[in-house]
């Protein structure tokens, strides 16, 4: 097991290469040597290298071949007139703690290859030469994408076309441009897990959508953030499907906009849509197809325990023959509940039941939140997790940020403890940012915060003011969870003249 490295400043294709001090100076010479399973290729951070990199060798299970990164300041950055990253064919290879940047064609490009990981990689303004600028895999089995970033690139950002075992985790996908150019897309692929993702379409140039996927079989779509486009999950054709727990707004834009939609691609069965909430846009959940397409199945579609609030069109649009059910849903006043043809209203095969109109999602939301964790910790009779009240107490008349952190006080059942819910509103995996009464109040997921108070909101004589931010956290499995409060007290003395 051989480590390898290359620095475009002060290598040398002479060199040995398996030390700091002698490394190569470009990726050809890499290409050059016969990688063996568990050899590392680290390319030096600070480096710029003006070339493909193509990865020729296989690793094995237990010793993948590597390419990374070492050193300290920017992370290595590789330039190409073709693909970033280009390999046909090659298994069990791991790719991490780099940068594509302006290349010609896909950032990374893998045909035929398996067992492959991406991991905390950025991409940006690929396909510059007109090809899509993607990362793509066709046709393997076993791949991983995680906690990496893909930005302002030509065609989709990601791209996943017969693959059996995908995992798509924790990443960044903003803005992916082109006129058929969707966030995401995965097509005739199995056994997909996409979870934990903020995908954003809204400063693209594309009429499309956020994430597409072709004939899906055994998909979870879960817990990710889904901004603009003209539709956020295109899940038209597919086998057992679970798109739950998103956060799907911006879907705007056309006429057919949706949050969800299915049925027109293919056979659709067995989908459970629920958790989600959905909002900001024009039609919900959507079973459809195009008049004179052919007659597919679209069997078993559960959409229940959704909040929708804030659509011009209708939470649950049907209009093709389906079975299914809408049943327990939240929709805010305002916003229509269904749209469902007369004749498959007639033919009862799609019930609609236990919906709740409420005249505020947020408020409902927040009540909803506090009686499940009051009775959770009833019925568990254990407090496990217990959060104490927090107070800051600002007596500087600077505008720095006072900080501070929520759970330092607080009692875990483990040693996991997240801040889940902040205000009115639940807190991402990228923090939340709240107005206040006096100020700006920032919170993350670990429970820190940065308050920022705001003069112009103080009133005009000097003494004490505060306000009060609701908190709820668990213990990152939400088996136990606890409320409280942030209290900010404000002694103002001269603040204003």
């Amino acid at each position: 097991m051989t480590i390898y490295y290359v620095n475009s400043s002060t290598g040398s294709d002479r060199n040995s290469g398996t030390g700091q001090t002698s490394a190569f100076a470009t990726l050809s010479k890499v290409e050059s040597l016969q990688l063996k399973p568990g050899d590392s290729v680290l390319l030096a951070r600070g480096s710029v290298f003006n070339e493909q990199l193509d990865i020729k060798y296989s690793g094995s299970g237990s010793a993948p071949i590597k390419f990374g990164s070492y050193g300290t300041g920017a992370a290595p950055v590789i330039h190409s007139g073709a693909d970033g990253i280009h390999s046909l064919y090659a298994t069990n290879i791991v790719i991490e703690n780099i940068k594509i940047a302006s290349a010609g064609g896909a950032a990374i490009y893998g045909g035929n290859v398996s067992n492959w990981t991406v991991r905390n990689v950025e991409v940006d303004k690929a396909g510059l030469s007109g090809k899509s600028g993607s990362v793509t895999f066709r046709t393997g089995e076993n791949i991983t994408i995680e906690n990496s970033k893909i930005s302002n690139v030509n065609g989709d950002g990601v791209w996943i076309e017969k693959v059996n075992g995908v995992k798509f985790l924790n990443n960044t996908v903003t803005n992916s441009h082109g006129s058929v150019a969707d966030g995401v897309q995965m097509n005739d692929s199995s056994n997909i897990l996409i979870s934990g993702n903020h995908l954003d379409q809204t400063g693209a140039t594309s009429p499309k959508g956020v994430l597409t996927l072709i004939r899906p079989v055994n998909a979870v779509i879960e817990d990710n953030v889904l901004t603009g486009g003209g539709f956020g999950i295109s899940a038209q054709a597919g086998k057992t499907v679970t798109i739950r727990d998103n956060d799907i707004s911006g879907f705007k834009g056309h006429s057919w906009s949706f949050a969800v939609a299915l049925g027109e691609m293919g056979n659709a069965k067995d989908y459970g849509i629920s958790g989600n909430h959905i909002h900001d846009g024009a039609w919900g959940v959507v079973v459809t197809a195009p008049i004179g397409s052919p007659d597919y199945v679209r069997a078993n579609i559960n959409v229940h325990n959704n909040t929708f609030d804030d659509l011009s069109g209708a939470a649950l649009k049907v209009d093709r023959p389906a079975s299914g059910s809408f049943h327990d849903n939240t929709i805010e006043t305002g916003t229509t509940a269904t749209s469902i043809s007369p004749a498959i209203q007639d033919a009862h095969t799609f019930p609609v039941s236990n919906n709740h109109i409420v005249a505020n999602v947020g408020a409902t939301t927040l009540a909803a939140t506090d009686a499940t964790a009051a009775a959770t910790t009833e019925a568990v009779a254990d407090p496990a997790v217990s959060a104490v009240h927090d107070n800051l107490k600002i007596i500087t008349e600077t505008g720095a940020a006072h900080r501070g952190n929520l759970l330092d006080n607080d009692s875990p059942d483990s040693d996991t403890l997240v801040l889940r819910r902040f205000g009115d509103e639940a807190v991402g995996k990228h923090g939340l940012t709240l107005a206040g009464k006096y100020g700006e109040i920032q919170v993350d997921r670990d429970g820190n915060y940065a308050y920022t108070l705001d003069e112009a909101k103080l009133p005009h004589h000097d003494g004490h003011v505060s306000e009060n931010f609701s908190y709820g956290v668990d213990n990152g499995n939400t088996h136990h969870s606890d409320t409280d409060t942030l209290t900010v007290f404000i002694h103002k003395d001269g603040f204003l003249s």
